[in-house]
């Protein structure tokens, strides 16, 4: 199944048809993405038993609406460092023996195709694969995890590294928060959909140049094993984001190092999913409000 958010209404994608959740379940749904992950359950077996009746309903193809986030407000975001093989070798450190958490604030959660804008000079990509969760976890077991699970969707882990790494203490948290620092999406894609939701091919390119080419098999922690380890010691709801880590090929771990400037424009796909486009923007170009927040990263 894969669910999107398209102009704020929950949608079922089917095919090329796009079918409004709350118009075709006559108001039991209501249309803002966010409330079904509290009712997935029942979201579900009304997908099973009553979907199929609602694809002759009017709808609108899913190239027309704006897309939305996925989860566009979670509880809580949980990221995870050095999780690949391949991007430990990059930074030059060792495998981790416990997964290294660090969170991404809520209010970086933004759409798709959204307009970065630049907070600084040293701007990174991170392609990622995102969990949202769809079932709330406490001690689970990682046999039982992807039950868990409401479905997979594409991320970018946004990171300024001046802001992350200046001081004598990493700000891993505050450095990938700034505003639309966490774009995800376009679907929300569940487990079932996939041969193998354990190995899904990753790409992220720069103005068409490929810079990340990896695969979710290559996880130092794959999904069950995070959600085993954080379920453990902290409550995981409905709707919250576990982005799983990036592969080699970021902008830091580069000789030179290489980072993003304005009009760059970052694709960012995964198998089975899909793709997202963000182009970035300087300050100056830039909304009010989103001026005032970059200011203040520096």
């Amino acid at each position: 199944m894969r669910i999107a958010n398209h102009d704020d209404r929950l949608t079922l994608l089917a095919g090329d048809t796009a079918i409004d959740v709350s118009t075709a379940s006559d108001g039991l749904f209501d249309h803002r993405i966010e409330h079904i992950y509290d009712r997935w359950d029942e979201f579900i077996t009304w997908c099973r038993h009553h979907a199929p009746r609602a694809q002759s309903a009017d709808a609108a193809g899913p190239g027309v609406a704006a897309v939305g986030a996925v989860s566009p407000r979670p509880r809580q975001i949980f990221g995870v460092g050095l999780n690949y093989v391949d991007h430990a070798a990059e930074a030059g450190s060792p495998l981790p023996t416990v997964p290294l958490l660090f969170t991404k604030f809520p209010s970086a959660i933004a759409g798709p195709n959204t307009t970065i804008t630049l907070t600084g000079p040293s701007v990174d990509w991170e392609v990622e694969l995102v969990v949202v969760v769809g079932r709330r976890c406490e001690k689970v077991n990682r046999a039982d995890a992807w039950s868990h699970v409401a479905g997979l969707t594409v991320g970018q882990d946004i990171s300024d590294r001046d802001v992350q790494l200046q001081g004598a203490n990493s700000q891993y948290s505050f450095g990938k928060s700034f505003e639309n620092f966490a774009p995800i999406g376009p679907v929300l894609v569940t487990p079932d959909e996939f041969d193998d939701p354990d190995s899904l091919a990753l790409r992220c390119s720069v103005n068409g140049e490929i810079m990340q080419d990896g695969t979710s098999s290559n996880l130092v922690f794959p999904v069950s094993e995070l959600i085993e380890y954080i379920s453990a010691r902290v409550t995981l709801f409905p709707g919250d984001l576990i982005f799983t880590g990036t592969p080699a090929g970021v902008g830091l771990g580069r000789s030179p190092r290489r980072y993003l400037r304005a009009g760059d424009v970052i694709v960012s796909t995964i198998e089975g999913i899909g793709g997202m486009t963000n182009k970035m923007t300087d300050l100056e170009s830039a909304s009010p409000e989103s001026r005032h927040q970059a200011a203040g990263a520096r």
